[in-house]
């Protein structure tokens, strides 16, 4: 089996593509395997692993990161269903600071995102039902939970759906913008 990692626009980001193996039952991937990352240079010390459901179309989940020294990488795929997933690059002094990219990942293409530390990150959902399922190298740290508003104009996110037919939390309707968040990541610092 073989590991193909794509670089994205920002800097340290990067898309994994894993062979799939499908015939007329299904099929097989391996979604991790610690040593095909580590050659791929993907050294994460994985810790726990994530799920979450999202029953509409339409839920949005984000923007949110954790503080340094708590902050998060994150491996992160759709097992059932698409999402639009969102980055932002939080890193002051990085070439491609507060620039966004998004990606589809869905239960179909099989595509895994990895967000490094220092990047905000949301998504919404395009279909009924989805599972997403990721890992990160740090436990959840309620103390360092912060996020950004996923509708910032100076960020000017640009959602597949009209933001007002989105479903937020409570939490998430009131992140501050980008310029108000509180950051503390450097560019090239806590990898």
């Amino acid at each position: 089996m073989s590991l193909k990692v794509i670089d994205t626009s920002l800097p340290d980001a990067k898309i994994v593509e894993t062979d799939v193996f499908g015939d007329h039952r299904g099929f097989f991937t391996e979604t991790y395997t610690k040593n095909k990352f580590e050659e791929a240079g993907i050294n994460v010390e994985f810790t726990q692993d994530n799920q979450s459901l999202s029953v509409e179309p339409g839920v949005l989940r984000g923007m949110h990161y954790q503080l340094a020294p708590y902050s998060q990488t994150k491996l992160l795929r759709a097992v059932t269903g698409a999402i639009y997933d969102v980055i932002v690059d939080i890193r002051k002094g990085s070439p491609a600071y507060g620039k966004w990219e998004g990606f589809i990942l869905s239960e179909y293409n099989h595509r895994q995102l990895l967000v490094p530390k220092g990047f905000a990150h949301g998504f919404v959902t395009l279909t009924p039902n989805v599972n997403v399922a990721y890992k990160v190298d740090g436990y959840y740290a309620p103390e360092a939970d912060r996020g950004i508003a996923f509708d910032d104009p100076d960020l000017d996110i640009k959602w597949p759906m009209p933001v007002d037919h989105l479903i937020l939390s409570e939490k998430d309707q009131h992140h501050p913008s980008f310029k108000d968040a509180e950051i503390n990541f450097t560019y090239g610092e806590d990898k």
